[in-house]
């Protein structure tokens, strides 16, 4: 697998609407993108920051991930997980990761936000932090 560089962190949030302000007003980011992404029950928002983009993500249901992980954080958000870009496809890193042993959580790449393809690593495989790896299907 190659990883060329960390594509972004994704930051659960409770609201998009409080926490762009935050990200705006006090730390002089700009939120470049906004888009709700159905089948994850999810609504995100980016910003840049030198080469790395920061994902807020706020749950749109609450059987969502984000909201299973807001409730298990005490109703705050936080950190969760961080995406690495990988040159030589989701599938062929997932076959790896797998031929070494570890666990997925997303058997085969599915659609995220900005169009990449993407999957997920298990938190049991990464010593507990949840891992996505990523892939923009036009380069």
């Amino acid at each position: 697998m190659n990883i060329s560089h960390i594509e972004h962190v994704g930051i659960a949030v409770t609201s998009l609407e409080e926490a762009i302000p935050f990200y705006e007003k006090m730390l002089g980011f700009k939120c470049f993108a906004i888009e709700e992404v159905a089948d994850q029950k999810v609504k995100t928002a980016f910003f840049m920051v030198g080469q790395t983009k920061i994902e807020l993500l706020e749950a749109t249901a609450p059987e969502s991930a984000i909201a299973k992980f807001i409730e298990k954080n005490g109703g705050r958000g936080g950190i969760q997980h961080i995406a690495f870009a990988v040159e030589d496809g989701v599938a062929n890193a997932l076959a790896e990761v797998q031929e070494k042993g570890g666990r997925v959580v997303d058997a085969v790449p599915r659609k995220g936000a900005e169009g990449l393809n993407i999957a997920f690593l298990h938190p049991k495989t990464t010593c507990g932090a949840l891992v996505e790896l990523c892939e923009d299907p036009n380069k």
